[in-house]
């Protein structure tokens, strides 16, 4: 009998003590539904504009939206993946909360403040300052689609995961309904509530977030009377892999292709936070440059804290769960959270366990349903003004047109995330978002530095950048382990991996910085060295800024 096989029973007993309790389970996630429903009819009813519906009227405060940035970021990826991936993989796992963390620092310094002073309401925007307008919004508007739904991918899976453990639903139909259930919910918040809505069921999902991750830290840490040497002690004794289990390599260091992994993951989680689309556009949520600064500030404070517990949750998972039990559950640990919810609040079949696995469970659901929320709107809005307005109409559409494109394209999007994310629902969320990290950092981020920091850019330069980097990054992700040849692939039973490694960053995002300077020095168009200097003077100064 293999270990996981073993361990079913306990996982089995888990599912039948929320079931004791599942009234409570669905009145928890009935309540917070509603509630972010009324949040988002309210805000919808006073969006009135572009400005309200792309930008939130540029109404919030520093600490609001570092508030709502925190939300954004702190996804399923940050609350299930990681503890999962530190709950099997010990020092390796823990990695993903350095990596998105010290990639905050990168946000901080290089674009937070000049794409806020510079841009409106997309990074389009930016790009289409002092280049050909129409192909460079195309471009831009691709590339923000396409990483949107790679980062949706993994909220989706994350959601298909969280639910049918709590309901006790086995079946892969049963798992399919509940992400066309979260997909259903996603194109409602963002048709109905906008930026506004987005912005305030991100406030009110962080809030809960860090309460109920303040929670468990605080009961798993009591239960080793806050001996961090005993928890860890035990966490690796219990993981069966002992002093390795604290130590690097277990993960990324057997063979030279893990090592090159880690390193490859290690650039994407770094850069790629600068390159996100659903986190962009929270810098134009601001009045001001300055509030941008502040509530960038806000997310480090809020997310840093967060992070430091996730490395209690998953080493808590890790010493309180048996490996086979999380295994069992899910093949990738996402559900090692949850799990140890359940336990540290007295195991199977108690009422304490059920309450908080209820809890940490609807905490869970609502980070997934605000960051989809978040990523819906950041592509449909990209459509709808670069694609749509800018393109497609040049420049002659109506904001009311341009809202209607957007509302369109939400439901578009909604639908083919459903579609993949049906696909993706046995892979572990942290790594899913990683690949969007890597597609951001490959596509986005060298145009983006290069267009505020470098004059001899051209549109050129600007297109082979975004289309390289992103068709390379989507390429090797196609043709890597994520996608077939393991069981933890998203086609486990066939094998079309020729590249070895499970992150393109290490590829990928060096040749779209070289594409970009590579595709300027060729270009035959003269860069607009006047266009460069007043966006340099706008994007350092805020003067002329939206």
């Amino acid at each position: 009998m293999s270990a996981a096989h073993a361990a079913y029973p306990t996982v089995q007993l888990a599912a039948e003590g929320a079931s004791e309790h599942r009234p409570l389970i669905i009145t928890l996630f009935a309540c917070f539904v509603v509630a972010t429903l009324f949040i988002t009819v309210w805000a919808g009813r006073q969006t009135k504009d572009a400005s309200d519906f792309y930008a939130g009227g540029r109404q919030f405060t520093g600490f609001q939206n570092g508030l709502a940035v925190s939300g954004d970021y702190m996804s399923a990826a940050s609350f299930l993946g990681i503890a999962g991936a530190i709950a099997l993989f010990g020092y390796d796992g823990f990695l993903y909360s350095i990596g998105f963390l010290v990639a905050w620092l990168v946000a901080l310094l290089l674009v937070a403040e000049p794409l806020r002073n510079s841009g409106r309401y997309t990074m389009g925007d930016v790009l289409a300052y002092r280049m050909r307008q129409r192909p460079v919004r195309t471009a831009a508007g691709a590339s923000t689609i396409v990483v949107s739904i790679f980062y949706l991918l993994a909220q989706m899976a994350g959601a298909g995961v969280l639910v049918s453990l709590l309901l006790g639903i086995t079946s892969d139909g049963g798992k399919i309904a509940i992400v066309a259930l979260v997909g259903l919910l996603m194109i409602v918040y963002v048709t109905i509530g906008g930026m506004k809505g987005t912005t305030w069921v991100q406030m009110v999902k962080a809030v809960l977030l860090i309460a109920g991750t303040v929670l468990i830290t605080f009961l798993i840490l009591l239960k080793f009377h806050f001996n961090i040497s005993d928890l860890l002690g035990t966490a690796a004794d219990n993981s069966g892999k002992g002093k390795a289990f604290l130590e690097p390599g277990l993960k990324y260091g057997a063979t030279s292709t893990s090592k090159l992994d880690f390193i490859s993951l290690g650039i994407a989680l770094v850069l790629g936070t600068a390159g996100l689309p659903h986190i962009l556009i929270r810098f134009y949520t601001v009045p001001t440059a300055k509030a941008a600064r502040k509530s960038v500030n806000w997310a480090i404070g809020i997310i840093g804290a967060f992070y430091l517990m996730t490395i209690v949750l998953g080493f808590g998972a890790a010493a309180i769960l048996k490996p086979g039990d999380i295994i069992a559950s899910n093949k990738a640990g996402n559900t090692a959270a949850p799990l140890a919810a359940l336990e540290i609040g007295g195991g199977s079949g108690s009422t304490g366990g059920a309450i908080l696995l209820a809890v940490i469970s609807a905490v869970a659901f609502a980070t997934i349903l605000a960051v989809v929320a978040g990523l819906t709107l950041a592509s449909s809005s990209s459509f709808a003004h670069d694609i749509y307005a800018n393109v497609i109409r040049k420049g002659r559409a109506t904001e009311k047109e341009e809202i209607r494109a957007a509302k369109w394209a939400t439901v578009a999007i909604g639908i083919v995330s459903i579609g993949l994310g049906a696909l993706a629902r046995d892979l572990n969320v942290a790594g899913l978002v990683a690949l969007a990290f890597a597609v951001a950092a490959s596509a986005n981020l060298p145009t983006i530095l290069y267009s505020l920091f470098w004059k001899r850019f051209t549109t050129q330069g600007a297109l082979w950048s975004i289309y390289g980097g992103l068709a390379s990054s989507v390429l090797l992700v196609l043709f890597s382990p994520v996608v077939s040849s393991k069981p933890t692939s998203m086609f486990p039973d066939v094998d079309f991996a020729w590249f070895p490694l499970e992150n393109p960053g290490l590829i990928s995002i060096p040749l779209g910085f070289l594409l970009g300077w590579l595709g300027s020095l060729l270009s035959k168009e003269e860069a607009d060295k006047g266009k460069y200097a007043e966006l340099e003077v706008k994007s350092l100064t805020g003067v002329g800024a939206h």
